[in-house]
């Protein structure tokens, strides 16, 4: 069942601009009538040239809007100066509403540049139908939807690329400033290096708002990631062209940079400098490596089946066996994720941890035990040969030094599954070797 309908009248065709009124009446009209049961939610779409034509605009497309009651609280006019600007604010609407499936009515000539914007905004949560306007207009029943049209030019595909990359770029930062942690035990001097926090970005779903960093197909924040990262790279210094981020698969895979990526990992080196390495984290543990000596850092992901695999002393290894490092001379920062105050796993996973050291399980006995994979982490890798006051985490005798906070604790600073559920955001920790 459709959810909702937009309504494309931003760039009509001459032909069809001396009937909009009739188009929007007689298209609102068959909306109305092919749904007695659900009326949905309906966006007319609509180009607003200069601030002083808006409300002219708006009377002129009053009498088409007055007589349809039942869509009258469910219908909104969205006037913008680009199709982009358009497009992000419906979809702003949508997601407050979670809705996903959408019918767009729109003249035929702007099928495929409409599925363009839309490839580049919406991920796979949501599902589009096209109808072509003027047979909206001659027929009682809503058509079927049309096949595929032609792929656009790459000179539009870019434009259209830039055009919502500037709309994007002239948006406020949500929640605050962007704010990075940092760790005085890793030197400024040779290494640029941090841990997100959620302020500072332009991610509006509550569960991802503000500075979300990772997308998927299953969540509804895409090409604004890449504007988060755009802001970060620009207030931590880097370069987000050169930035690698690690493929979870919540095992110890490490990828070395420069040789063939795996399918997925979830460590990564480097000894060149300039390329940002960085691993996500909402719970699981975002860790950094640095050896000054060697010039060699890394980042890995360790949730709790990473931690048992040892995807950090992995991590360490790679450095050893691809830089020459020694194991002494790597220093490792814990970033914030999810404490033993508010991490449980059902009994047997927590045997695991168990076996590690019983001081990594809380109320053993209990059918779901709290577990704490920093501990977990800390001590294979002491037990890997590094030195304990190279390894920083949240037993840090300076709490003011502190960066390993507890994502689940802190809602106004941290992204966390374990409170948010499954359309949760990211943080990141991210390293570089400075230029």
């Amino acid at each position: 069942m459709v959810e909702a309908v937009l309504i494309d009248l931003f760039s009509l065709p001459d032909n069809l601009q001396n009937n909009i009124q009739g188009l929007l009446c007689n298209t609102l009209e068959t909306i109305e009538k092919c749904s007695s049961i659900h009326a949905p939610f309906v966006y007319v779409m609509c180009c607003q040239r200069q601030g002083s034509e808006r409300k002219g605009e708006q009377e002129f497309l009053l009498p088409a809007l007055g007589g349809f009651q039942r869509l009258k609280r469910r219908l909104e006019v969205v006037h913008a100066l680009t199709t982009a600007a358009a497009l992000y604010t419906i979809k702003q609407r949508l997601d407050e509403k979670d809705l996903s499936i959408i019918k767009v009515i729109l003249p035929t000539l702007r099928k495929d540049l409409m599925k363009a914007y839309i490839d580049h905004l919406f991920t796979a949560v949501y599902q589009f139908e096209y109808e072509d306007l003027q047979a909206v207009f001659v027929s009682e029943n809503l058509p079927e939807p049309q096949g595929e049209g032609q792929t656009l030019p790459s000179q539009d595909m870019a434009l259209i690329q830039s055009e919502i990359q500037r709309h994007l770029e002239s948006l406020p930062s949500l929640k605050g400033e962007l704010t990075i942690l940092r760790s005085s035990l890793i030197p400024a001097d040779i290494f640029l290096h941090g841990f997100t926090t959620r302020t500072g970005g332009i991610s509006y779903i509550p569960t991802l708002s503000s500075c979300n960093l990772f997308s998927s197909s299953k969540r509804r924040d895409p090409h604004v990631v890449k504007e988060n990262l755009r802001r970060l790279a620009n207030a931590a210094g880097f370069n987000p062209e050169a930035f690698h981020r690690v493929k979870v698969n919540h095992a110890n895979a490490v990828c070395i940079m420069g040789k063939t990526e795996p399918d997925s990992y979830d460590g990564i080196v480097t000894n060149q400098k300039g390329v940002t390495l960085a691993a996500p984290g909402a719970d699981c543990i975002p860790v950094l490596f640095a050896d000054p000596v060697r010039k060699a850092c890394g980042a890995a992901h360790s949730g709790w089946k990473g931690t048992l695999l040892g995807v950090s002393m992995a991590t360490v290894n790679a450095m050893v066996s691809e830089y020459g490092c020694n194991v002494k001379d790597i220093l490792v920062v814990l970033g914030p994720s999810v404490g033993p105050c508010c991490y449980k796993l059902p009994h047997e996973s927590a045997k695991e941890f168990h076996r590690i050291d019983p001081k990594c399980v809380r109320l053993f006995d209990s059918a779901n035990p709290y577990i704490d994979i920093r501990r977990a982490t800390r001590i294979l890798l002491e037990r890997g040969g590094l030195l304990p006051e190279n390894i920083q985490d949240d037993s840090v005798t300076d709490q003011n030094q502190n960066v390993t906070f507890c994502t689940a604790c802190h809602p106004d600073k941290f992204y966390s599954h374990v409170r948010d559920g499954t359309n949760f955001g990211t943080q990141i920790g991210f390293i570089s070797i400075k230029d």
